[in-house]
């Protein structure tokens, strides 16, 4: 099982109507691109200093089922909507649960 896991600092000014629309445009991922296993995200709880503020995390069954899912035109276009323009910061990993 490969775990995909980004985080991201939203830029001075992203409120909250913001993270709730990206949110929502997220939820719709799952019906859209079968190859994703399990989805999930939200907003940091704010308990820990210097945390990212919102992260994604998402598994697929391989590599391949990663890759779709990375270069869906679905996923682009979330992307490039509610993320890119609003990020200060982006960090991502992609591991083989084993």
């Amino acid at each position: 099982m490969i775990q995909h896991v980004v985080m991201f600092r939203w830029k001075e000014g992203v409120d909250d109507a913001h993270v709730a629309a990206a949110s929502a445009a997220l939820a719709t991922l799952p019906g859209l691109i079968p190859q994703i296993v399990s989805f999930r995200y939200g907003a940091d709880l704010r308990t820990v200093p210097n945390n990212f503020d919102f992260a994604v995390s998402a598994q697929f069954a391989s590599l391949e089922d990663y890759l779709i899912y990375r270069d869906h035109p679905d996923h682009q276009a979330l992307v490039q909507t509610y993320m890119v323009p609003f990020i200060v910061e982006r960090a991502a990993v992609q591991f083989d649960e084993g």
